[in-house]
């Protein structure tokens, strides 16, 4: 039974496909975008994130915590050195203070978790999406619980950012009903800078899931003075005509700052903190070149 690291399963979630859904998010990612919203997906590791304004100063996870890693008083926080992402804190804490990410679990205990609102799927042509992180660096975890659902009739959807072998997408392809796939940027240096990695591999999956002829909707995050240039649009938009698929279209997901809160509960560095928040007019200029270019866009709600 194939098992993956998961972070959270999110119920009645209406962004991440059609109809009415179940989000499952798996950790791990091959890319460190700046402006990620899921920092405590990256890693595949266990960690703790404590929301300081909701701490009570209780002093039960201190108590809690086999290693001396919880600093009490005024300055209270993780010694994230000390810290061995037990999480027992966590457990320990009644308040919402202190939030595990990450428990392995197998395809099949996922299932039976997504199983329960078939009836809201069904109602809302729904289903079930896979979200990370990145999820098909778990691809076979993927594969055996699409499988599941497949033979309950729930529908799924991949949420990739394509930086994965080949073999993954293969291995989900006959299983998915719809690929949401990650377009960040074109320009593979520009791609290498923001992301830690050139776009060689994103932009041949692109490719490969384009000639398959499987459901896909291109989405890109849409960060200003990184890809809202009309250069870079033109770029992004010449590879989407190349794919030779009218039906290919792109949503734009306008940058947010809604992740912060995490990464300073995780005690990371956001790098990106003077990043301005686009206005609607900024927004539908770029959604508007890419329609002047032959490119279906809309704009994620």
């Amino acid at each position: 039974m194939a098992s993956a690291m998961i972070s959270n399963i999110q119920g009645y979630s209406i962004h991440d496909g059609p109809g009415i859904r179940t989000t499952v998010f798996l950790q791990g990612c091959p890319l460190r975008c700046r402006w990620c919203a899921n920092p405590e997906n990256l890693s595949a590791r266990v960690s703790v994130g404590f929301f300081k304004n909701l701490c009570a100063g209780c002093a039960r996870c201190a108590k809690a915590c086999p290693r001396g890693a919880i600093l009490s008083g005024p300055d209270r926080r993780i010694d994230r050195e000390k810290c061995g992402g037990c999480a027992l804190c966590a457990e320990a804490c009644t308040y919402g203070a202190l939030v595990r990410y990450g428990q392995e679990r197998t395809a099949r205990e996922v299932f039976e978790e997504v199983r329960k609102d078939k009836l809201f799927y069904d109602a809302s042509g729904g289903g079930v999406t896979v979200s990370g992180g990145e999820p098909l660096t778990g691809a076979e975890f993927v594969a055996e619980f699409f499988s599941l659902c497949r033979e309950e009739g729930i529908s799924t959807c991949v949420e990739t950012c394509g930086c994965v072998p080949r073999s993954a997408v293969e291995l989900v392809l006959d299983l998915t009903d719809l690929f949401y796939f990650d377009l960040k940027l074109a320009d593979p240096e520009r791609h290498r800078a923001y992301t830690g990695r050139d776009n060689a591999l994103i932009l041949a999956n692109a490719r490969f899931l384009a000639g398959s002829g499987a459901e896909l909707l291109f989405r890109q995050p849409l960060i200003p003075g990184v890809n809202d240039g009309e250069e870079e649009v033109r770029t992004c938009a010449g590879f989407l005509r190349s794919l030779g698929r009218r039906d290919l279209g792109l949503q734009l997901m306008p940058y947010h700052r809604l992740g912060i809160s995490k990464y300073e509960a995780l005690d990371e560095p956001y790098s990106m903190p003077d990043t301005p928040v686009m206005t609607p007019e900024e927004i539908e200029r770029v959604r508007s070149l890419y329609e002047s270019l032959g490119v279906p866009c809309t704009v994620s709600k």
